[in-house]
């Protein structure tokens, strides 16, 4: 396996990179402290496809051979040291819809057909059930509630983040374990950083309806071009869980951006349609 030299954004320890496994992964460090959360996501090496999609593409409507896909699950799973079976996945649009995971899930949209579209938001409460969403640039946010032992995984691009999909996901773990804000681990993962992100001034009219003028600074900044903007999602998520009640010593936030890594994992506006998909997992571990 080719030795990983990924390019920081900082230096901070956020992240421990498991080369030895079945698969590459990336994990985060405070996760695995908290003992009884498997978490993961996945790089582009180490998997079974060809092409555009080396190697390790975890979609199966991208045009990839859908054995190769089987394949890297099965791969991901054994690196993970969780069943590929009980494996459910997401089915992304871009909404802040959110889904509560159950038995009868297990499967979906790995092994067996998805009864559900237009979920862009996972949670469960099930040991040995692993979450999974899909990614090329877009914000992971990984939830874990340690009270009640409850999970949530979501995607967040920018139309996630401007409808507050962190906010979101709280509210439904709330609704269904009781889970408070406050109580909350939130990880804010590998996905496209403010120097490489640049939107038009309608994307950030958007922002400007949903963000309080003492955030817009910090959010983003004219780069030069007319009606251009970089703009920064790790922070712009950061600032909707503090406002929903996470504690800011809680919230972790990534160092790795995956345009600024595209040799090492899927960047859509460095490789356009042009790519497979990442993958972001987590559960609760079985006892």
């Amino acid at each position: 396996m080719k030795q990983i030299q990924w390019n920081y954004a900082d230096k901070r320890r956020v992240f421990r990179t498991d080369t030895h496994a079945a698969a590459p992964f990336l994990s985060f460090r405070v996760l695995e402290e908290m003992g009884f959360v498997v978490n993961g996501f996945s790089t582009r090496l180490g998997g079974a496809s060809t092409g555009k999609f080396s190697t390790m593409n975890f979609s199966y409507s991208r045009g990839d051979d859908p054995e190769h896909v089987l394949e890297n699950f099965t791969r991901m799973a054994d690196a993970l040291g969780v069943n590929r079976n009980r494996m459910v996945a997401s089915w992304q649009t871009h909404t802040v819809n959110i889904r509560r995971v159950t038995r009868e899930d297990e499967g979906k949209g790995v092994i067996a057909s998805r009864d559900y579209r237009d979920v862009d938001g996972l949670i469960c409460a099930i040991p040995g059930i692993t979450l999974v969403t899909f990614y090329a640039d877009c914000v992971p946010l990984y939830f874990v509630d340690p009270v009640n032992r409850a999970v949530g995984l979501s995607h967040s691009g920018w139309r996630g983040t401007v409808n507050r999909m962190g906010e979101k996901t709280l509210q439904a773990m709330n609704k269904a374990f009781g889970t408070r804000p406050e109580d909350v681990t939130v990880c804010i993962g590998p996905s496209i950083c403010k120097d490489c992100f640049e939107v038009g001034e309608e994307v950030v009219e958007e922002f400007q309806k949903n963000f309080a003028r003492k955030d817009w600074e910090s959010l983003w900044a004219k780069n030069g071009k007319p009606g251009k903007y970089q703009l920064d999602l790790w922070k712009a998520n950061a600032v909707i869980l503090e406002e929903a009640g996470v504690c800011r010593d809680r919230i972790t936030v990534t160092n790795l951006c995956t345009r600024c890594n595209a040799e090492y994992l899927f960047s859509h506006r460095k490789c356009g349609e042009n790519r497979g998909n990442l993958a972001a997992f987590l559960g609760i571990a079985e006892t």
